[in-house]
């Protein structure tokens, strides 16, 4: 570590909001008194721009005035990072080589062929920051500034100071805040729409009914489970077994179906914050009747999920207060409902409290936070299962945001089957005019119709 690096550091534990100019002035004096004194690489050797200016000022934290309610703010604070297997000397030549033929063929002209060579670069080591760079970049020239912006946050991840990187992400942040906003837009409006159909519209209520099945339906399949949707309310409604059938699989259902009545019945009906408690009785429920000793309780041990390693056990009681008291904050409070629902289930997954159901009570948890603000409860969808941990573990690589777009999808997936099962017309398209109800309602009857053609085939 460079002098000035060891300086910086310790100005900031020291002195606070007075650290950063204190620690460039410190830093001069280091600089000019050690003139042999090295500097990590790319990152310090000059202040080129405000992105060198902030990356030396803050290190690789972010500026503690920036406040935000956007998908792009920093929401978590990982403790335990996910843990990779490091690439052989050899794949990181075979990377360097292949970054290196793709800025050729990029020169020629062949973008095609560069982004076939950068993606193989990172298939060899994934964590080669140059060459998420140079495919951002090309990302970004052929419009698709989303992806771009989010392969710079992964650079900048592994690298905070990559001048490249943060000049790049500086560019394309304000054009994502800018998509992401206007999809939450969209949404709202799709909600204001269903909330104007009155509460006594029967197709609302036989929809709301079969969405309650199809949740369940799909929250245990995600985990699993073989049962049918046929299966599942046959066994909700009379809690007789299915024969053929595993007995756990079937508990599992009546334990999230038993978890959903608490909170309509008990946590939606009542005010005041969310607490570790209701959270423990959301999973008493779920695990109730699967395994009564772990339902309601943290585990004991320490699990790994993949990649990432939860924290261990005699942490949790302390992690869980933490996100209790983010659930509730008022910062948090400000945020828009399906980035808040979002950011709930990703920390409780996080965390990993349980022995067992942390999936389900976080998708639960995610529900209650946006009905709490009078949204729908949304279903993740076991068809998403491969979409929904891909975005779980980039979250845990340090960008939240892909998982917060992958909720926001399927909370307008949900909408779109509320609203085309509950319009007038709900074959054909309604006459086109200032006044239509659905003006994108030819994309959601093809996807209304594919959804049922895939539930039955389930059935």
């Amino acid at each position: 570590m460079s002098a000035q690096t060891v300086s910086r550091y310790t100005c900031v534990r020291v002195l606070g909001r007075w650290a950063p100019p204190l620690c460039v002035l410190l830093g001069s004096l280091l600089a000019l008194l050690m003139p042999l004194v090295g500097v990590e690489e790319g990152c310090c050797a000059s202040l080129s721009g405000f992105a060198q200016l902030r990356c030396q000022l803050w290190g690789s934290e972010r500026p503690p005035t920036v406040q935000s309610t956007s998908l792009t703010v920093p929401l978590t604070q990982l403790d335990v990072l996910t843990q990779k297997t490091k690439p052989s000397k050899e794949m990181e030549l075979e990377a360097k080589a292949s970054l290196q033929q793709a800025l050729e063929m990029k020169k020629l002209g062949k973008k095609e062929k560069a982004y076939k060579l950068l993606v193989h670069a990172l298939s060899m080591n994934p964590d080669f920051v140059d060459a998420l760079t140079e495919l951002g970049t090309i990302l970004e020239e052929d419009k698709d500034v989303v992806q771009a912006d989010h392969l710079y946050t992964k650079a900048l991840a592994i690298s905070p100071c990559n001048q490249r990187a943060l000049v790049s992400r500086d560019r394309t942040l304000p054009l994502v805040e800018e998509i992401d906003q206007r999809y939450f837009s969209i949404i709202d409006s799709k909600v204001q729409r269903l909330m104007s159909i009155p509460k006594g519209n029967s197709a609302l209520r036989r929809v709301m009914e079969e969405t309650y099945y199809h949740h369940i339906y799909h929250t245990v399949a995600i985990e699993g489970s073989t049962l049918t949707l046929s299966e599942i309310r046959h066994i909700i409604e009379t809690r007789y077994a299915v024969p053929g059938k595993s007995l756990q699989e079937q508990n599992e259902a009546i334990g999230v179906d038993v978890a959903m009545k608490y909170i309509n019945t008990t946590l939606l009906s009542r005010s005041g914050e969310i607490s570790v408690n209701d959270i423990l009785e959301i999973h008493r429920r779920v695990l109730g009747y699967v395994d009564p000793v772990e339902g309601g309780r943290f585990r004991t041990n320490q699990v790994f999920v993949g990649h990432h390693i939860p924290p261990h056990p005699q942490d949790l009681q302390r992690h869980m207060q933490e996100l209790v008291q983010w659930l509730n904050a008022e910062e948090t409070l400000q945020l828009h409902p399906v980035e808040y629902a979002a950011l709930a289930h990703y920390k409780l997954v996080y965390v990993h409290p349980f022995v067992d159901g942390n999936g389900r009570t976080s998708r639960l948890l995610m529900n209650l936070v946006l009905m709490q603000a009078r949204y729908p409860p949304i279903t993740i969808r076991k068809e998403q299962r491969a979409e929904y941990y891909t975005a779980l573990d980039t979250a845990n690589e340090g960008d939240v945001r892909p998982f917060i777009r992958f909720v926001a999808k399927c909370t307008e997936m949900t909408l779109d089957t509320l609203l085309i099962s509950t319009t007038e017309h709900a074959v054909g398209l309604p006459a086109a005019g200032h006044d239509q109800a659905c003006p994108d309602c030819k994309h959601i009857i093809q996807s209304a119709t594919e959804q049922l053609s895939t539930q039955n085939q389930n059935v």
